[in-house]
């Protein structure tokens, strides 16, 4: 416990056995360790710029490249407004938190090499996915795929 408030005196006594330097080891690590948060800052900038090309938006969403063809001159606001496109975005997120609960059981049985093989399959899968999409349902998979992977990667790390 923060503070030894309500520590025991049994830990007070291996206190020591936890003294030690920081070393290049424990740094790689921690580095590592927060590339996984980083992996959901980088989606979120890359799915931003994706939606708003009009490349992806003549191929899967061409209602809303219509729209922002016709209001040119007004704020971006109520032009991205569509639930699919939001669907699109958050899959990945969902998918990601949801999966986590069960990359913990994964992680508890089979240990962090069986979590880091289900994520590093479920992420290439939707990146797969993703790159060869010919329609909406194919980008969705995809995200939730890499969602997954994400998921996964994350419970790996920690």
């Amino acid at each position: 416990m923060a503070g030894g408030v309500l520590a025991d005196e049994g830990a007070l006594k291996r206190a020591h056995l936890y003294e030690h330097r920081i070393t290049a080891y424990f740094i790689f690590a921690c580095i590592v360790g927060s590339l996984g948060g980083s992996l959901f800052g980088y989606d979120l900038g890359v799915s931003g710029g994706v939606t708003s090309m009009d490349d992806f938006l003549i191929e899967f969403f061409p209602g809303i490249y219509k729209r922002k063809q016709n209001h040119m001159h007004e704020t971006d606001y109520c032009k991205y407004d569509n639930q699919i496109l939001t669907l699109f975005t958050s899959s990945l997120y969902f998918a990601g938190l949801i999966s986590t609960f069960g990359a913990s059981y994964v992680t508890r049985i089979y240990g962090r090499r069986g979590s880091i093989l289900v994520g590093s399959v479920s992420f290439f899968l939707g990146g797969v996915a993703n790159a060869a999409a010919k329609n909406i349902l194919m980008l969705i998979l995809g995200r939730i795929f890499l969602g997954i992977g994400i998921g996964f990667g994350n419970q790996a790390n920690l």
